[in-house]
């Protein structure tokens, strides 16, 4: 390799790096202080870096939003590839729902709550939140496809059957400080299992036909 290619890669994992450490004090200074009361200098603050040196990575609180959606489904897709090594997807991905919402920490249910109350006012937010539930819709339903075992599954109607259960396992956790998720995080693989083999109910399968 030579040395100016060697160069441009330190500077790649330099940049990549800086991100996280800016994606990791937004998360906390949100948490924290709630998105609204949250100002670019606490931001830069809690970074550790200058004001200008902030923005060149990201202009905008929204911007930071979107950073963290993204890192955030790239995490979940990183953690199915792990788990999939031994050659069963699916139970690679009940395994991530499991690990996810089991493991989720307090302060990350709480970050996603403040997002969706600042999401309710603020129109920058709402847009980027929608654009993130679209992408995360069409993944869901793109895998769900993939792993249906029947050709009965309804890969649409399955994930608008377990989406509002997966966001109540978030408001959960960010509500009741002694919240033990696996019971339910048991009872959402189950529901998910039976609608890749076809076993969804008939109720939910009319009206993810309905949303269509």
């Amino acid at each position: 390799m030579s040395a100016v290619a060697s160069t441009v890669i330190d500077a790649r994992s330099g940049q990549t790096a800086r991100r996280e450490q800016i994606l990791d004090a937004a998360e906390a200074c949100f948490v924290r202080n709630g998105f609204h009361r949250t100002t670019m200098q606490d931001l830069s603050r809690e970074a550790g870096m200058t004001a200008g040196n902030f923005y060149h990575y990201f202009r905008s609180k929204e911007a930071l939003v979107l950073g963290l959606a993204k890192r955030e489904r790239e995490r979940g897709a990183q953690l199915v590839l792990r788990l999939e090594q031994d050659g069963d997807r699916r139970a690679a991905v009940l395994g991530v729902f499991s690990r996810y919402f089991v493991a989720m920490a307090r302060d990350t249910a709480v970050l996603r709550l403040e997002i969706w109350s600042e999401a309710t006012r603020n129109p920058a937010i709402a847009a980027m939140t929608e654009e993130s539930e679209t992408e995360t819709r069409a993944w869901f339903i793109a895998m769900f496809q993939t792993l249906a075992t029947s050709p009965d599954c309804d890969p649409t109607a399955l994930y608008e059957t377990v989406r509002p259960l997966m966001k109540g396992l978030i408001v959960d956790r960010a509500l009741q400080t002694a919240y033990d998720p696996a019971r339910a995080v048991a009872r959402l693989c189950s529901l998910i299992d039976a609608g890749l083999a076809g076993r969804l109910p008939a109720s939910s399968s009319r009206d993810g036909e309905l949303d269509r």
